[in-house]
């Protein structure tokens, strides 16, 4: 992007800009990179060059991970408030371009945006085949300051958001179910929680839609003092039931192929844990852009999760 070469200012990039507020987000130069689909260093090299080009250091690495310094945490605010401006830009001239031309950019959670969001976006690029998709994953509390800062426009959720600023609203529901390894005793015959009252349960991320549910169907069971791990992302608990390492209540379509080939299976629990609503998320006082409005009608338009 073009920097900003006025005589006695700064030289600086919005991309620089970009990459710094990301860090700050993300708490780390590796987070950010992996986010951003940059290396390290490139992350790395972008924050010095925006040192040097203000003469204060931004950045200080520590126990807790990349933190801004005092200077830095000014520079963060300063550069929402202008990449902000930049969104509201593009939106007060997408109007004019309609489906021709410009970009979607849509957050799902961890379990949406891996295993429903490619398949609306395929869907979608039918329809609006010149617009520019871009797809963002992260857990919950992710996602939700993804849509209060502006860097998304819209998001599917596994559950309703917190913060006020937030519209939600319900789409799709799926199930969630209860599953072990392929060899464990108890496959053949419906179980009580009495039956697993001494296994070890794997749980999603803090911040992960994904625990809250699980922690919902072990309160439900009275399993509230069972052991339990934490693991980071549904596919390291897939993995992990798979060895043996416990037992896990995930989404169905994120286990589906395991259970088909035989590497995971459902148990057949009384009671089933419960389903779960998958909503679409918005900022209440954005203004969709054309590609943003047709992919809503998409996804309201879908009445069951895609095959």
């Amino acid at each position: 992007m073009a920097a900003f070469p006025q005589e006695g200012r700064p030289m600086f990039s919005l991309t620089q800009l970009e990459i710094l507020v990301r860090v700050v987000d993300d708490g780390s130069f590796s987070a950010a990179a992996k986010s951003l689909y940059m290396s390290q260093p490139a992350v790395s090299n972008h924050i010095r060059q925006l040192e040097r080009s203000l003469g204060v250091s931004l950045v200080q690495r520590g126990p807790h991970g990349a933190q801004p310094t005092p200077a830095g945490a000014v520079v963060v605010e300063h550069a929402r408030e202008v990449l902000a401006l930049l969104d509201r830009l593009e939106h007060a001239t997408a109007g004019y371009r309609g489906l021709d031309t410009g970009q979607l950019v849509v957050a799902g959670t961890t379990t949406l945006g891996t295993y429903l969001l490619p398949r609306l976006i395929s869907e979608f690029t039918i329809r609006a085949p010149k617009v520019s998709c871009q797809i963002r994953v992260g857990n919950e509390d992710t996602v939700e300051s993804w849509l209060l800062a502006g860097e998304v426009g819209l998001g599917l959720c596994a559950a309703t958001p917190t913060a006020e600023a937030l519209r939600s609203e319900p789409v799709l529901t799926e199930d969630m179910v209860l599953v072990a390894p392929a060899g464990f005793p108890l496959k053949d015959r419906p179980i009580t929680a009495a039956d697993i009252a001494t296994s070890r349960f794997l749980l999603r991320e803090p911040g992960s839609g994904t625990r809250r549910q699980q922690q919902q169907a072990l309160r439900a069971w009275g399993l509230d003092q069972v052991d339990t791990w934490d693991l980071w992302g549904s596919d390291t608990v897939k993995e992990a039931v798979q060895q043996d390492l416990g037992l896990a209540v995930l989404s169905e379509h994120v286990v589906r192929r395991e259970v088909e080939v035989g590497f995971l299976v459902c148990l057949d629990i009384s009671p089933a844990p419960p389903q779960r609503e998958v909503s679409l998320v918005r900022r209440a006082d954005r203004i969709l852009t054309p590609p943003e409005e047709a992919f809503t009608a998409l996804v309201r338009a879908t009445a069951e999760w895609p095959g």
